[in-house]
C-alpha cells in the first residue's frame, strides 16, 4: 500500500491510491493538500482540547453528558437521510456507533453494520450492489433516472472496498485522523457500495477512524451528524465538489428498472479524488462540536441538576413529575402554563409555582430550548 501525502498546495500534487494493487512508485490517488486551514486545524491539537475539555466535567455527568452525545449523532444521522426513525431503532444503532473503532474493519463488518441500519430488509438486497445505483430523482412522467450522483460500477466494487479497508490497517495510520476519516468516510459514499444505508455507515466510518485512534476521550462520541445536519447545504456542497464534476464524465443509460447502466470505465473517478475540502469540513465539525456541543451539554446537565435540587427542597414530588416540569418550563421560557397549573401541577400552591420558576429562570435565563431538548 503505497503512502497518502499532505502535499504543500503550490507543488505538483502526489497522493496514494486507495487500491491495494497500488504500488509505491505509480500511485496517483486521493489528494489531501495542506492547505493553511488545514495546517491550522491540525495544529490546533483537538484531540488534547478534548481532553481537556471533559477533564473539568464530573464523572458521572460526562457520562451523561456522553449517553446524550451518542444518542443525538444518531437520530441527526437518520435525520440527514431525511427518515424519523423510531425511539429503539435510534438507540439501537447509538449502540453501534458506541462500539465504533472496537473491531477492525473488514467486508463482514460492514455487512453487519447494515444488518443493523436496515431493520427491514424485505424491500432491499443486502450487501454489496449487482447492479448500477445513483443518488438523485425520478422523472415524474417517464420514471427515468435524474442522478445527482452516479455510484460505482458494481463490477468494480470489489477492487474498491478492498482498497477502503487496506487503507484503514495502512496509510490511515500516518495520518492526522481527523483527514484519515475524512479520506475512508468519503471515499465510501462515493462508491456507495450498497443499495441502501450508505449514508448512516459513511457517516459510521468517522466515528470508527476517530475512535480506533483514539482522537476521541474515552466513553465520548462526537455528534458529527447533529452538526452536519445543522449545516446541511455546506455538507451537501462537500459531497457536490466531486460529485458534479464527475458526473459529465460518466457515460450510462437507463435500465429496464430504472436505473443506471454505466457503459465506461469509471473506476478512476472513485479512487483519485480531492478530499482537501471534505478534511477541512470535517475538522470545522469537529471543532464544533469540541468547542461547543460537548461543554453545552456537560453545564446543561450542572444546572439541571441543581434545578431539581432546588426544586425538591421546594416541594416533594415523585420524580415523574419533576422532570415533567422541568419539561413544561423549558418549554415555555421559564413560566408555568395556566394550562400546567390546572391540570398536572393543580396540587401547587401559588408561592410554590413562583419560587419554581424563579429557581428555573435563575439557572437558565429563561431558556426555551437547550440542547437536551432538540429533536429532528
Amino acid at each position: 500500500m503505497c503512502r497518502l501525502s499532505i502535499p504543500n498546495s503550490s507543488l505538483p500534487p502526489k497522493a496514494c491510491s486507495l487500491s491495494v494493487t497500488a504500488s509505491a512508485t505509480t500511485c496517483p490517488g486521493p489528494l489531501v493538500f495542506k492547505t493553511e486551514r488545514l495546517q491550522a486545524f491540525v495544529a490546533r491539537g483537538l484531540k488534547e482540547q478534548a481532553l481537556q475539555a471533559v477533564a473539568a466535567v464530573p464523572k458521572d455527568v460526562l457520562a451523561r453528558a456522553a449517553a446524550f452525545l451518542l444518542l443525538k449523532d444518531s437520530k441527526w444521522s437518520y435525520a440527514i437521510e431525511g427518515e424519523r426513525a423510531p425511539q429503539d431503532r435510534i438507540q439501537r444503532w447509538g449502540r453501534a456507533i458506541g462500539k465504533a473503532g472496537q473491531k477492525p474493519l473488514d467486508l463482514d463488518e460492514l455487512l453487519r453494520l447494515q444488518r443493523i441500519v436496515i431493520e427491514d430488509a424485505r424491500f432491499v438486497r443486502m450487501g454489496l450492489r449487482t447492479e448500477g445505483g445513483f443518488v438523485g430523482e425520478h422523472d415524474r412522467d417517464t420514471m427515468a433516472p435524474l442522478p445527482d450522483h452516479i455510484s460505482a460500477r458494481h463490477d468494480d466494487l470489489a477492487v474498491l472496498m478492498n482498497g477502503l479497508i487496506a487503507f484503514t490497517g495502512g496509510t490511515a495510520g500516518s495520518l492526522d485522523p481527523v483527514i484519515a476519516a475524512a479520506v475512508l468516510a468519503f471515499g465510501f459514499v462515493y462508491v456507495r457500495p450498497f443499495e441502501d444505508g450508505n449514508g448512516r455507515l459513511h457517516r459510521y466510518l468517522i466515528h470508527h477512524v476517530l475512535a480506533e485512534r483514539g482522537f476521541n476521550p474515552p466513553g465520548v462520541v462526537f455528534p458529527v451528524s447533529a452538526v452536519m445536519f445543522d449545516r446541511i447545504a455546506d455538507y451537501k456542497a462537500v459531497l457536490e465538489s466531486h460529485s458534479v464534476r464527475m458526473l459529465p464524465l460518466i457515460a450510462w443509460e437507463p435500465t429496464a428498472k430504472n436505473n443506471v447502466h454505466i457503459l465506461n470505465d469509471t473506476l478512476d473517478f472513485y479512487r483519485y479524488f480531492d478530499a482537501t475540502p471534505h478534511a477541512e469540513f470535517l475538522f470545522e465539525c469537529m471543532a464544533r462540536t469540541i468547542d461547543e456541543d460537548l461543554p453545552r451539554e456537560a453545564d446543561f446537565l450542572r444546572r439541571h441538576d441543581l434545578f431539581r435540587a432546588e426544586a425538591t427542597a421546594i416541594v416533594d414530588m415523585p420524580d415523574r413529575l419533576l422532570d415533567l416540569l422541568f419539561r413544561f418550563l423549558q418549554q415555555n421560557g421559564g413560566s408555568l402554563s395556566k394550562q400546567a397549573r390546572e391540570n398536572e401541577f393543580v396540587a401547587l400552591r401559588p408561592d410554590e409555582v413562583l419560587a419554581l420558576e424563579a429557581s428555573y429562570r435563575r439557572l437558565f435565563d429563561g431558556e426555551a430550548v437547550s440542547s437536551g431538548s432538540q429533536s429532528p
